[in-house]
């Protein structure tokens, strides 16, 4: 293989591993909250168990987010230098703003989180627990910010560097901030990450009243996360939408390739599940005739931008954008159905003994995480062959030193320590849910 696609490939893995943790966070830090906050007025100690319990949990999450995180910011200086140095000025203020008003917000109550039970007030406490959930939405603000002026840059000039190459240099802050794509990725991104904490705690929730174990704080724990799961996954599909419209306007190629759709005379169609036949223009499968430019523009009849708009050479992956984006909304369909079924099952007090439908809800814990990932796939393969839209194009950011040897090298150690890491955070994981919420309790009365 080449450098290029080598390079792609190792971003891709390590972005896409480092992606499970910061959802689970995000989610689990809001439900901390909640759950802390209901202590706070209840004084049910219940909720105090529940809030210890999930804190371990979190701090686990969290070590494993930072230490996967950091390997993708040393790659922008080794593959991708040429990139670094086009976008840097871009980068550097969205990274710089990431790390003082979220990473230290987040990390530096993280310690009174987790340590400051018996240390500081309940009130506190509390206060601590809600900069750790805002410290890692303000993670997320960030991170989309930048990626967002990859898709839809605003807010910049061009200017030259001191090697006589071009630069992207910041003209707006607000601007560059608020592009025309950030605000509808980040609402729908965090949106995506409580969808993913509130299945997290569904899933252990499950498990308990399965095993017969810690049964009232599962019941209370399955009520939380159910209920912001049912909030989350209900308001997920409008954010979706919302964020579609603007890539027809924004990247119109991007939004053909979700729908597979060619001919920019036409309407577009509506894809339910199918296969792209690049050869002959067509989708083949099921499709809802002019169903994708009813939801754009509300008219059936109205032709939508295709991909015989732009030259061969300027168009996404077809195939792989087209099923990242199916898979992605074929998985929030089915998480609205789950948490439906189970609000209906809970009103109607069937659920804490319907086993065959908890062994669901345990499972389901990987629902959130395929449809993060086939919708990071969908976004990213989508804006490809350009790295920042219509500007740089992804071969043109790349090391001009670095070979295919070196990156294949990196790509393999990558993998095992990623490995090892994974089975380690799995571990750590099974066994802190296998211990309980009360023998947690246990631990810590004792002080050990």
């Amino acid at each position: 293989m080449d450098v290029e696609i080598l390079s792609r490939i190792q971003f891709a893995f390590t972005i896409a591993f480092h992606y499970i943790y910061p959802p689970i966070s995000i989610g689990l830090g809001l439900i901390l909250v909640f759950m802390e906050g209901l202590y706070l007025k209840t004084k049910n100690p219940l909720y105090h168990q529940m809030t210890r319990f999930w804190v371990k949990i979190f701090a686990l999450v969290f070590g494993i987010g930072v230490a996967t995180g950091i390997v993708m910011e040393f790659e922008f200086g080794t593959n991708w230098a040429s990139y670094s140095r086009y976008v840097g000025d871009i980068f550097g203020s969205a990274l710089a703003a990431e790390g003082v008003f979220a990473f230290f917000l987040e990390s530096g109550f993280l310690a009174v989180l987790v340590f400051g039970w018996d240390r500081v007030s309940p009130k506190m406490h509390f206060f601590s627990t809600c900069m750790v959930s805002l410290g890692s939405t303000f993670s997320a603000v960030w991170i989309i910010v930048a990626n967002s002026w990859m898709q839809t840059p605003t807010g910049y000039r061009i200017v030259t560097d001191r090697q006589g190459g071009p630069r992207a240099e910041v003209t707006n802050f607000w601007e560059m901030v608020f592009n025309p794509s950030s605000v509808d990725r980040l609402m729908h991104t965090v949106s995506a990450a409580w969808i993913t904490g509130a299945f997290f705690v569904v899933s252990v929730s499950a498990y308990y009243l399965l095993k017969r174990r810690h049964v009232e704080f599962a019941q209370a724990s399955m009520k939380i996360g159910l209920g912001l799961a049912l909030f989350a996954s209900v308001l997920q599909p409008i954010l979706g939408h919302k964020s579609a419209v603007g890539v027809a306007a924004n990247q119109p190629a991007k939004m053909a390739a979700f729908e597979g759709h060619f001919d920019s005379t036409k309407p577009m169609n509506l894809a339910m599940i199918g296969w792209v036949n690049e050869a002959s223009g067509q989708v083949a499968g099921i499709t809802i005739p002019g169903g994708g430019s009813w939801l754009l523009t509300q008219n059936a009849s109205a032709p939508v931008t295709g991909l015989d708009a732009f030259l061969p050479e300027d168009r996404p992956p077809l195939q792989l954008t087209f099923q990242a984006y199916h898979i992605m909304v074929t998985v929030g369909m089915a998480m609205i159905g789950i948490v439906l079924i189970t609000y209906l099952l809970l009103k109607t007090g069937k659920l804490w003994t319907a086993d065959g439908w908890l062994r669901i809800l345990v499972l389901s814990v990987v629902l959130p995480q395929i449809g993060n990932q086939f919708g990071w796939i969908a976004a990213e393969v989508g804006r490809q062959p350009w790295i920042v839209y219509n500007m740089l194009r992804t071969s043109d950011g790349l090391s001009k030193v670095v070979n295919s040897n070196q990156v294949m090298t990196s790509l393999v150690l990558f993998g095992l320590v990623y490995l090892l890491l994974f089975v380690l955070f799995i571990y750590l994981l099974d066994r802190k849910i296998k211990q309980g919420p009360v023998l947690e309790e246990a631990v810590q009365t004792r002080g050990l």
